[in-house]
């Protein structure tokens, strides 16, 4: 999917996306964020919270504060501290006086391939929410629903009162999530696929990229499915004498832009380091092979 075939959106605009939900698109396009950073704000009352602030953007920040309002900021909440996700942060606190509540701080090297996964060495949460813990508004309740796998430190934020699930980058509608190690983990991400997928009462996924997803559940059954199929691929790839990231790839993303083939490659890592985790696959020197082989 491309985003120039997503439905229209415009820049620094607050719209409606559903009942306590407003989104802001923030100008940073990419073929890794899609048609942007999409930064939600909840509750709309006298009081809300501002969900994935973004990019430190001057446009993007002067859109959010003018879409706030007079309405008091309850908390900042970020899923995951990659750069295109948390920077405002900061900024949006010194502006408003609300504290930043949400995912740990987290601040590596990343071996990733793209600039938009690197981590934001800036974001300082007053608070650190924890799995299951709640925050209160007007007429809303956020509660914290840990999913580390894309990052160490990902966070989803569940509306208790409309049942709709703010993914971050865990879930999204137009693309997978890239799983990157040495942060990024393989069976982090399956076991939090899996963790969603038993939670019934989320009926709609807001991501941070990407259109609503609203059939959540069977989105997720077949994230699962697609995962464990790139297993099984990897394997076969091994057995056709293709043993090194870089020559799998290549047969495995034919036909894909191969902009994101690096991506793709820290994904193909990923499973490996987990399929060796499950005595499955086993690391050489310069390439991989499978357990009992040579």
């Amino acid at each position: 999917m491309t985003a120039d075939r997503d439905i229209d959106r415009p820049y620094t605009v607050a719209e409606r996306v559903g009942p306590l939900v407003r989104r802001v698109l923030a100008r940073n396009p990419s073929p890794f964020t899609y048609t942007g950073t999409q930064t939600y704000i909840v509750g709309d009352g006298s009081n809300v919270a501002v969900i994935d602030p973004g990019p430190d953007d001057v446009e993007h920040l002067d859109a959010l504060l003018a879409a706030i309002g007079d309405a008091g900021v309850v908390a900042i909440c970020c899923t995951h501290t990659h750069r295109d996700h948390s920077p405002a942060a900061s900024p949006l606190a010194a502006r408003t006086g609300a504290p930043i509540i949400g995912c740990a701080p987290l601040t590596l090297d990343d071996e990733g391939p793209r600039a938009d996964a690197a981590f934001d060495p800036g974001y300082v949460p007053d608070r650190v929410l924890a799995d299951g813990e709640a925050i209160p508004g007007e007429g809303w309740t956020l509660r914290g629903v840990s999913t580390p796998g894309h990052t160490s430190n990902h966070l989803c934020f569940a509306l208790e009162e409309t049942g709709a699930l703010f993914t971050g980058d865990h879930v999204m509608g137009w693309s997978t999530s890239v799983v990157s190690p040495p942060d990024g983990d393989m069976t982090a991400y399956l076991a939090s696929l899996h963790k969603l997928y038993d939670r019934e009462q989320d009926t709609i996924y807001y991501p941070a990229h990407g259109p609503a997803v609203t059939r959540p559940r069977q989105l997720v059954r077949g994230m699962i499915g697609h995962r464990r199929s790139r297993e099984k691929q990897i394997q076969r790839q091994i057995e056709a004498g293709h043993t090194r990231v870089p020559d799998m790839v290549a047969q495995m993303y034919k036909g894909v832009d191969e902009r994101l083939w690096p991506a793709a490659g820290r994904s193909v890592l990923a499973h490996l380091i987990d399929l060796e985790k499950r005595g499955i696959t086993i690391q050489r020197k310069d390439d991989w092979a499978l357990v009992g082989t040579n």
